[in-house]
């Protein structure tokens, strides 16, 4: 049927933009994933507007980070990742470029702190394709780059085990069962790798975001080497809070103190004092990583 010169779909579709047909007509938007109401508001624009873009590339879209584990706050960034037929078109990038813009002027602190990559199938369901970049957007920006940001193990088993649908099947259906061996290795990796870096100051723990970050996730790694699972970072440091040597529990209590409103830490010098803490926590936390891994 066509009503003054156009089909009725597309009538429809000109009313309703975010109706569809066809391969998502049965695809439904995840309206209440969080138990925050204007983030939901958020994440349904952005996804529909995905859904809409992409048509059959789209196959879900799923929150991880803090909002899987259930560890987030008020200043918490938003993680997502969406799982495609296959890698982006440059048309498709065009389009989402313009669909992340529209997203990011919306008067809500969320739509300015997303952050996500966008995986074909096949690599997120190969466990050893973790050297690929991804199309990745940064929290707070708008630059589409290739990164392997968010291509690892760590993100595959907090997304198979946490991860909430906002469009799609379960993310099992697309990433299979992580081996602890895999993981681990991969952690401790990061654990030595980043560590080094920081003992030899080629990354700066100058300010007071970085330096309670630094200790943060250095108690998060050290538990998944313990445990082999991938938890919060508030979890993290409860879990060192009990599991270390008691020497850094103050070090460990001011970190969890510095989140609230870690977006102002950003700008606020790091104390000389607490930075060499936690350079001598780091070798600390380097040795007990090695004997949990070897354990």
């Amino acid at each position: 049927m066509e009503i003054l010169g156009i089909t009725l779909n597309k009538a429809i579709n000109l009313v309703f933009p975010y109706r569809f047909f066809g391969t998502h007509s049965k695809m439904m938007v995840n309206q209440t994933s969080t138990t925050n109401t204007e983030l939901n508001r958020i994440l349904e624009i952005l996804v529909r507007g995905m859904m809409d873009h992409l048509k059959d590339n789209f196959l879900g879209a799923y929150l991880g980070g803090s909002f899987a584990h259930g560890g987030w706050d008020a200043y918490s960034d938003v993680d997502f990742v969406v799982i495609l037929q296959r890698d982006l078109r440059p048309d498709e990038l065009t389009e989402l470029r313009v669909l992340h813009a529209r997203v990011f002027i919306n008067d809500s602190y969320w739509a300015r702190h997303l952050e996500g990559s966008y995986f074909p199938k096949e690599v997120i369901s190969d466990l050893h394709k973790t050297d690929i970049p991804m199309w990745y957007l940064d929290n707070g920006s708008l630059n589409f780059e290739r990164s392997t940001h968010d291509n690892t193990l760590v993100v595959r088993w907090v997304l198979r085990e946490y991860g909430i649908p906002l469009a799609g099947p379960p993310p099992t259906t697309w990433i299979p069962p992580i081996p602890d061996v895999l993981l681990k290795k991969e952690v401790w990796k990061t654990m030595h790798d980043w560590g080094t870096e920081i003992l030899e100051d080629g990354y700066k723990l100058d300010t007071r975001w970085s330096q309670a970050f630094a200790v943060m996730i250095y108690c998060r790694m050290l538990q998944t080497l313990a445990t082999g699972r991938v938890e919060s970072k508030p979890d993290g440091a409860a879990w060192a809070m009990g599991a270390l040597d008691p020497q850094w529990q103050s070090l460990i209590d001011d970190a969890l103190i510095n989140r609230p409103e870690n977006h102002q830490k950003w700008y606020q010098p790091s104390d000389p004092k607490k930075v060499e803490q936690t350079k001598h926590f780091l070798r600390y936390s380097l040795e007990e990583g090695k004997s949990f891994l070897d354990g």
